[in-house]
């Protein structure tokens, strides 16, 4: 395994996945090398980059793991060769290049894949040229909640699904303009593609088959708030809105940055009446949760939500990358593209309905 683009420790998704595979919670996995160009390169005197340089020197000590500025720093695969690719949405179509040029088999792309539609296409159609299989890091997909509502929704006649996702952001402009620079891509694009690809795998959800979408206006917030580097930033905080398609099924989607760190599913039956509610964290996975934060108590705590989910979808890419057999569940780079194009699309629709 190699993880491209490592992020800060206790803030970069791609840190997490390095200390969950460096602790052995990936069984197919070993991972050799991090490719880090940012915070060994120009940003390794910033704050968050002295931190990583500490961060680096234990996992070499610890654990013999290699670390290079660039895949052009490696040695020739030796091995069936996966690429983690979790570097900034913008990078991702050259790391993707740079990977497959670099003796990767398969690639696991972290959500959302591409700034743009178009990107992830031609991303898509490099990979099949050299035919290196492309598989995301939707880990929602296979979450034991989902499936659990999925499974309930269809014991319910009218039953009508509602995904609700939540991130603990401060609910102050400060902490909302950082995240809204950092997720430049947008809320959509963001934090509820996970959402709308969970729409795309199992509710038929595409570009052609939307015949509306509504706006929950009393729940939702637009804002333009300054980031970091003093530019104007225009995003949703919190967003819900309903999906109807054009063969009558409807489902809901909810995400809000400050609404804590559980998400959720709920069923409602055909008179609108909540009957089901199933949390990420459970109550089992609350344990596990606790023992992380005790672990590393400056992580980002959705980290420790998801867990067991993250683990579940890099191991089974993993295991694919070495024998071959299906990665059961795990999103492909076309359900990606499906699911950016619904992000594209609705975003500019829910913006005019909470102008």
């Amino acid at each position: 395994m190699i993880l491209v683009g490592c992020g800060a420790p206790n803030r970069g998704m791609g840190w997490y996945h390095a200390v969950q595979m460096l602790e052995e919670q990936c069984p197919s996995a070993s991972l050799d090398y991090v490719v880090e160009p940012w915070f060994m390169g120009a940003g390794a005197d910033s704050d968050a980059g002295k931190d990583f340089g500490v961060w680096q020197g234990e996992a070499e000590a610890k654990y013999g793991t290699k670390f290079a500025v660039s895949l052009e720093d490696l040695p020739p695969a030796e091995a069936p060769r996966l690429a983690l690719i979790s570097g900034r949405t913008a990078d991702n179509p050259r790391l993707l290049s740079e990977s497959i040029a670099h003796g990767a088999k398969c690639i696991y792309l972290e959500k959302p894949g591409a700034p743009t539609v178009v990107e992830l296409e031609g991303m898509k159609t490099e990979a099949d040229a050299a035919n290196v299989e492309v598989l995301m890091g939707y880990n929602k997909n296979v979450c034991k909640y989902v499936r659990n509502t999925r499974e309930f929704a269809e014991t319910v006649d009218g039953s009508h699904v509602t995904f609700v996702s939540n991130n603990a952001y401060e609910n102050t402009p400060e902490s909302l303009g950082e995240c809204f620079e950092r997720n430049a891509e947008g809320m959509l694009k963001n934090m509820a593609i996970h959402e709308l690809a969970l729409l795309v795998s199992f509710y038929d959800v595409t570009v052609d088959s939307i015949a509306s979408v509504t706006a929950d206006k009393e729940f939702s917030s637009l804002q333009t708030l300054k980031g970091p580097s003093g530019e104007d930033f225009t995003d949703f905080d919190k967003i819900k809105f309903t999906i109807e398609t054009k063969t009558g099924k409807k489902v809901s989607v909810a995400a809000d940055r400050c609404g804590g760190t559980d998400s959720y599913a709920t069923v409602s039956d055909a008179s609108g009446e909540e009957v089901f509610r199933y949390y990420m964290p459970d109550d089992d996975d609350k344990v596990l949760v606790k023992e992380l934060e005790a672990k590393y108590p400056d992580a980002m705590p959705y980290f420790f939500t998801q867990d067991p989910d993250y683990i579940t979808v890099k191991e089974r890419v993993a295991k694919h990358t070495v024998d071959g057999k299906p990665a059961e569940g795990v999103a492909t780079i076309q359900i990606a593209i499906d699911t950016l194009k619904v992000a594209e699309y609705l975003t500019p629709i829910l913006r005019e309905q909470l102008a």
